[in-house]
């Protein structure tokens, strides 16, 4: 798989880069959460994060004053496995070299997306990235062989929680797995095997022979 830059001009329908200075917000990720070397892990909300300035700049500024949470997804994944999407941007300040995988909501069909549609996007350690509301993506991948990732995940406050109980009635509704969080699996991710709507078409996309 090809990888690109988030700041070439063919991320721009993904998303963007958001100027500012994180360096506060990205020294406390470092310092108080772990980096598994054989899994990843999230965390919706997590205090340390937001009890610095950058969680008001965050709210204020990038989300006009909306309730927000900030937590972290750190570990080792070169694969994408699943895609979800919000209603809402999210924003990834990244502590490491990384590579976001993405596709465009408006390619799923009938609850399936051809994972060909799906690209890559390096993100250097430094970059605050914002995913568009219909940018299709999941947990990063590596930055580097073996390397890792840390990366703090900014949503409006509850995202990523319990999911509401509901009656499907709709085909979307097959999709809800959490609040504020709609996913779609590959039949070889393990969220497939604890329920997950299977409609990822084609292979499992992976980065490894990609990296340096």
């Amino acid at each position: 798989m090809k990888l690109e830059s988030v700041f070439d001009d063919a991320f721009r329908p993904y998303g963007r880069v958001l100027a500012g200075d994180w360096s506060e917000l990205l020294s406390v990720l470092r310092d108080t959460t772990e980096k598994p070397h054989d899994h990843v892990i999230y965390v919706p909300s997590h205090a340390p994060l937001e009890e610095i300035s950058a969680f008001a700049a965050l709210r204020d500024r990038v989300y006009g004053g909306m309730p927000i949470q900030i937590g972290y997804c750190n570990g080792t994944n070169t694969a994408l496995g699943c895609v979800e999407y919000h209603r809402d941007s999210e924003i990834n300040l990244v502590a490491d070299d990384m590579v976001f995988l993405v596709a465009k909501q408006q390619d799923i069909k009938n609850n399936t997306l051809d994972t060909a549609r799906v690209r890559a996007f390096r993100a250097p350690a430094g970059t605050a990235v914002e995913l568009y509301a219909t940018t299709l993506h999941y947990a990063p991948c590596d930055g580097h062989k073996g390397a890792g990732f840390r990366v703090a995940v900014v949503l409006p406050r509850g995202t990523n929680t319990e999911r509401p109980t509901i009656v499907a009635e709709t085909a979307e509704d097959r999709l809800l797995w959490a609040r504020n969080k709609w996913l779609i699996a590959h039949a070889d991710a393990a969220e497939a095997a604890q329920g997950a709507f299977v409609g990822l078409i084609g292979q499992n996309p992976d980065i490894a022979d990609a990296l340096d």
